[in-house]
């Protein structure tokens, strides 16, 4: 058998790693739009990196991160029952400590018997109105603080080799599959070419 035709297979294998590599490449580079030839090339990502932005601010603002499911976090009884004990003793230090200092008349006249009643009346009021002021707090928040836009520009700012560099990291793994099996296909193309020549001659 020929060199040649058992060098084929090889060639097939490299022209297919190679040809996937330039696609992958391609992806990111050139940055900036050039002409060769008459044809504009243009990396997919630079190219796209605002409507990318644009579709990644409308995810994230509607799927991965709701207000309304940060507000139920937030106000339900459960999560409220275990902030209560930081706002206890909070209460508690201000009660004893804090407003005696600031009015003395007060720490004569009250007792700890007072104090805890008071204490009690506070940590009731407050279990009831936090679950509130949560709610109508995020709804202001919702309001105030647009995620999708906030989203936009800041991808949309992203340098180009920021983008690269954060899409290698994600998929990198996935490139050189892709480049592997460029050249698995490759191999396999060249040998069925060789097994058609020598099956012909």
């Amino acid at each position: 058998m020929s060199w040649i035709l058992i060098i084929i297979p090889v060639i097939s294998a490299f022209i297919g790693w190679f040809t996937n590599w330039i696609a992958i490449k391609m992806l990111f580079h050139p940055r900036e739009p050039k002409k060769i030839l008459g044809i504009t090339f243009h990396g997919i990502f630079p190219k796209r990196q605002q409507q990318f932005a644009m579709k990644l601010g409308k995810l994230v603002s509607n799927e991965l991160l709701s207000f309304s499911e940060i507000e139920e976090k937030i106000s339900n009884p459960a999560n409220v029952e275990k902030i209560l004990p930081v706002l206890e003793k909070h209460i508690d230090i201000f009660l004893k400590e804090k407003l005696a200092t600031e009015i003395p008349m007060i720490g004569m006249l009250i007792g700890e018997k007072t104090i805890s009643q008071v204490k009690a009346v506070f940590m009731k009021e407050l279990q009831e109105l936090f679950p509130v002021l949560m709610k109508q707090y995020m709804t202001t928040l919702e309001h105030e603080l647009n995620l999708e836009k906030i989203v936009i520009e800041k991808v949309g700012k992203f340098s180009s080799d920021k983008l690269e560099d954060i899409l290698n990291q994600i998929m990198s793994s996935e490139f050189r599959f892709v480049e592997i099996i460029g050249a698995v296909l490759g191999f396999i193309i060249g040998l069925i070419q060789v097994l058609i020549t020598v099956a012909t001659v």
